[in-house]
């Protein structure tokens, strides 16, 4: 069972329900040790103290904002854990849309809301089937990690699901990363969509679905302890120069065909669907930040940075 990471309570209105957040995924990965070359003695980092150029234990560390090169400004956790925020200690819903409106770039970690004792049942069962019921989700704020963040709220397998969000002014602008101008045709278009036909599945299970990297790594770790020689790894295949996109197109449509036991018979031509017409979309303002740094720069005589967590 994971451990809770935060607890609080979801403000739907007058409503509220005591929850606990729990992370909703795991780390697989092999991690590794720093050793020094010549004995594998453990390389580890110590906490120093710049001025008096000593360890310091961690009861003598706390957080601080460098106003100026001279003057910081002491913070600590009680100070946080009673910001002026409705967010500091409860995740506040701001409104409801459907999914399909937001984009997946935004989208960031996943955490489980389990519901805080008895008294937090009864709502918590009432908001994961209004939820359900609307196919929409929630978009929330809270204040986590010294920060005030931006969320959507969910429901899977009767489980509320929070996933932590980018606020609109952390997306950075794709125009620049935008190929030159080329024309593509229908025929085209058509074989590309009939080489996603082939490859569609039905779920994101199966061998091709496993990290081979962390399975890769674990063989030469196992070889090395045995003593036994590395396997070896596959020669990378060469990008092949394309010189007729639509010949290449019906070849890996026939390929991928062939890998799932299927006929490799013509490929399947769909209708291109109308284009859809581009509606105006209200630019998000960056947050308001601009105030804040002048009035601090002024009375410190130079500019602030962020603060960030020890």
């Amino acid at each position: 069972m994971p451990r809770t990471i935060w607890s609080g309570a979801i403000s739907f209105g007058l409503v509220t329900v005591p929850i606990n957040v729990l992370s909703a995924t795991e780390d697989h990965s092999i991690h590794f040790h720093q050793y020094h070359l010549a004995d594998q003695g453990r390389i580890r980092y110590r906490k120093v103290c710049e001025l008096e150029d000593r360890e310091v234990p961690q009861d003598e560390i706390g957080k601080g904002y460098e106003l100026t090169k001279t003057q910081v400004i002491p913070v600590t956790d009680e100070d946080l854990d009673n910001l002026p925020l409705p967010t500091a200690r409860a995740i506040e819903i701001d409104g409801f849309v459907p999914l399909e409106s937001v984009d997946p770039l935004r989208i960031s970690d996943g955490y489980y809301l389990q519901p805080a004792g008895q008294v937090a049942a009864k709502p918590y069962t009432l908001l994961v089937k209004a939820l359900g019921r609307s196919a929409k989700v929630a978009v929330v704020k809270y204040a986590w990690s010294g920060r005030e963040r931006l969320g959507l709220l969910r429901v899977t397998d009767d489980v509320l699901v929070l996933h932590a969000m980018r606020w609109p002014d952390e997306i950075r602008d794709p125009a620049e990363l935008l190929p030159p101008p080329v024309q593509v045709s229908e025929a085209e278009i058509e074989g590309a969509l009939a080489l996603m036909d082939t490859m569609t599945v039905d779920q994101l299970e199966g061998p091709e679905f496993t990290d081979r990297y962390t399975e890769a790594v674990a063989e030469i770790i196992e070889a090395k302890r045995e003593e036994k020689p590395l396997p070896e790894a596959p020669e990378p295949e060469q990008p092949a120069q394309i010189l007729d996109l639509m010949a290449a197109l019906q070849e890996s449509v026939s390929k991928a065909k062939a890998s799932r036991g299927q006929d490799a018979g013509p490929a399947e031509v769909h209708e291109l669907p109308a284009p859809k017409k581009k509606t105006a979309v209200k630019k998000q303002p960056a947050r308001k930040t601009a105030t804040k740094k002048a009035a601090a720069k002024k009375s410190s005589g130079s500019r602030p940075r962020r603060p960030r967590s020890a």
